[in-house]
């Protein structure tokens, strides 16, 4: 049992786990930087540290501070959240180094599928469906150019370390190809440090579907079905919903089973999530996050239950309390990521909270990490927070949703609400009826 857990991130999340330990009567210890000084999770937490000034690189990133942290309060275990550290191998080994648990998978598994060349040779060997592409890196124009002619236009370029769209781009003919191939990997070398990239045969109207998994170090291991990721802007999701509506119970069955055989068959310990491209009636495996997820809560309240806590009894060396057989989906959730940017525009807009009041009532749950008072800093990601709301079906969900958010009001700084009184109101949403593009059509279309 874990006696104290320092959580190395900020904002909603780190709320998130510190409800949880606290449901679970573990001592906790926020992480701060001088800008979140007035933070919640700094209010909320039994302990706090001062972990350096505002930029990340100099604070939540920093590890040497995060281990004096864990050192000076004695944690014996941290829990990641998502961004930050969530992903970083070489911080969970240091922490393993130090005898102070990481509530994740082991570094190996970080490692092999935060890669996303090997990650794909993974998912191929384990069974998982994926896309047409490369084997490897495309280290030259002229391999780049053989290998789409092999698999057919139009084709997309990656970068190998890549993630949130950075070093993406799409070739349609031989003629983009050669521009799209050195641009990909410019922009990989500018922001990972690494200028490999792969290729994939490019679908043109796919959905983004996600798979939520879980393991343990017993050999067991499940999936809580999947969650729909396909209303993005620039390869960020807004908006997430559970169970998808473009599926049925025998496809939901099929591929969640799918990705359940192959965590086991890996080995794979605590939360993960793999996400694909749905296309005609195939998937095609993405990538692997091996991390909780931003739209964890909308898996939560469709299932009945608690994923940190789950995270944390895993990471503790306990087998999972449920089994394939316990998991049942009843009801439908939908999440708004609420993000402090003009919804027109989407330039972030730091500054003070006014007025701030979170609608309530059945079926309604809002994560978020601030209040009224409270300053937004221009240094981190811009969401304020997620309203997840929950109803039986999906039609009733949306109904739902339209009414709550009338009642979220937050005043000071402008905020994504009136784009998501927008859409929950448009015939393709309410019918279901999107794929990953959908969106950006959309704003094209009303907003410029």
């Amino acid at each position: 049992m874990f006696d104290k857990i320092l959580i190395a991130n900020r904002g909603e999340i780190a709320v998130r786990i510190i409800r949880a330990c606290h449901d679970l009567g573990i001592k906790t210890v926020a992480v701060h930087s001088t800008a979140d000084e007035n933070a919640m999770h700094v209010q909320m937490a039994d302990e706090s540290v001062c972990i350096g000034p505002p930029s990340s690189h100099l604070s939540y990133l920093n590890i040497p501070a995060l281990i004096a942290a864990c050192e000076i309060t004695g944690a014996d275990a941290v829990h990641p959240g998502y961004g930050f550290m969530s992903e970083n191998a070489d911080f969970c080994e240091i922490l393993q180094q130090h005898n102070i648990g990481f509530i994740g998978p082991d570094a190996k598994q970080i490692r092999q599928m935060g890669d996303k060349i090997e990650a794909k040779k993974t998912a191929k060997k384990f069974g998982l469906p994926v896309t047409p592409g490369s084997k490897g890196s495309v280290d030259t124009i002229d391999e780049a150019i053989k290998i789409a002619d092999d698999i057919g236009y139009p084709i997309i370029i990656k970068a190998k370390a890549g993630g949130g769209g950075r070093g993406m781009k799409v070739a349609r003919t031989k003629e983009e190809l050669r521009e799209a191939y050195y641009s990909a990997k410019t922009e990989a070398k500018a922001g990972f440090g690494d200028d490999d990239v792969y290729m994939e045969k490019f679908l043109d109207n796919p959905r983004h579907i996600e798979i939520q998994v879980f393991g343990d170090a017993h050999g067991n291991a499940i999936h809580l079905g999947e969650r729909e990721c396909s209303l993005q802007r620039r390869h960020q999701k807004v908006l997430e919903e559970a169970l998808s509506p473009a599926l049925d119970s025998k496809l939901r069955k099929s591929i969640g089973e799918i990705s359940a055989k192959a965590i086991r068959e890996i080995g794979y310990k605590n939360a993960g999530t793999i996400e694909y491209l749905y296309q005609d009636g195939e998937f095609y495996f993405i990538e692997m996050n091996t991390r909780l997820q931003v739209e964890h809560p909308v898996t939560e309240l469709i299932t009945g239950l608690d994923l940190v806590e789950m995270q944390i009894k895993t990471a503790m060396g306990e087998s999972l309390a449920v089994k394939q057989k316990d998991i049942n989906f009843s009801g439908h959730a939908i999440e708004c990521r609420i993000n402090a940017e003009d919804h027109r525009s989407f330039i972030p807009c730091p500054g003070t909270i006014e007025y701030y009041h979170a609608p309530s009532g059945p079926g309604v749950r809002v994560d978020s990490a601030v209040y009224t008072g409270y300053k937004v800093p221009q240094y981190y990601d811009s969401m304020l927070g997620k309203l997840i709301v929950y109803a039986n079906d999906r039609a009733s969900c949306l109904k739902r949703l339209q009414r709550v958010l009338d009642e979220f009001i937050i005043e000071g700084i402008h905020t994504t609400i009136p784009l998501f009184k927008n859409l929950v109101t448009n015939k393709d949403i309410l019918e279901g009826n999107y794929n990953i593009k959908w969106l950006e059509n959309y704003l094209d279309t009303n907003y410029c």
